[in-house]
């Protein structure tokens, strides 16, 4: 077995951040490059619900070309501070110290991240509005699911079942690790 490709610089710096912020809930490495990935497709706005340390933006930041820009948004302003030193000197990223609605006047944006675990006031049709057509929203953090409708701790997972039914995305919900999934939601 080898060992797994070097982390991007941008990346190694968000992890050192996020260490000496006190943070330890931040992306995952695969759902990382995931990110990275749907970010090179991508031109216009991105943006992020909960940057936390900075992790996921430095994901998105690594993948990003030229013609992009990430705006994401941490309502912890000791961590929106960690992250924003980390994009210090780079004028395509920005981190407000503010909740998301903040980020509604700033779209649409051709991708958009954020936790499974987000507010609940931010369902689909909220985040239809904010998302431009073709444009690309990832959502993290759900556990893999083999049944349907889909069964999160005895229940059904709602949040999974809306966004891979609702008709204005094509969506799948894809296995980045054994133990963890995200979804991939494109508006039509």
């Amino acid at each position: 077995m080898s060992a797994p490709p070097e982390l991007p610089e941008i990346v190694s710096r968000a992890f050192d951040v996020s260490r000496k912020a006190g943070y330890v809930s931040f992306c995952r490495n695969e759902t990382g490059r995931l990110l990275a990935a749907l970010a090179a497709t991508r031109s216009g706005t991105l943006a992020e619900f909960g940057t936390g340390a900075g992790v996921g933006t430095a994901w998105l930041r690594s993948g990003v070309g030229a013609n992009a820009r990430i705006i994401s948004a941490e309502l912890d302003p000791k961590l929106a501070g960690a992250a924003a030193e980390i994009f210090a000197d780079d004028d395509s990223v920005e981190v407000l110290a503010a909740d998301w609605s903040t980020l509604r006047d700033k779209g649409p944006f051709s991708l958009l991240f954020l936790d499974s675990g987000t507010p609940s006031d931010v369902g689909v049709e909220v985040i239809a509005e904010l998302v431009e057509p073709g444009g690309i929203v990832v959502l993290d953090d759900f556990v893999p699911c083999e049944v349907w409708p889909p069964i999160t701790m005895g229940r059904v997972d709602t949040l999974r079942e809306q966004w891979l039914t609702d008709e204005r995305f094509a969506a799948v919900e894809v296995m980045i690790a054994p133990d963890a999934s995200a979804i991939i939601a494109t508006r039509r």
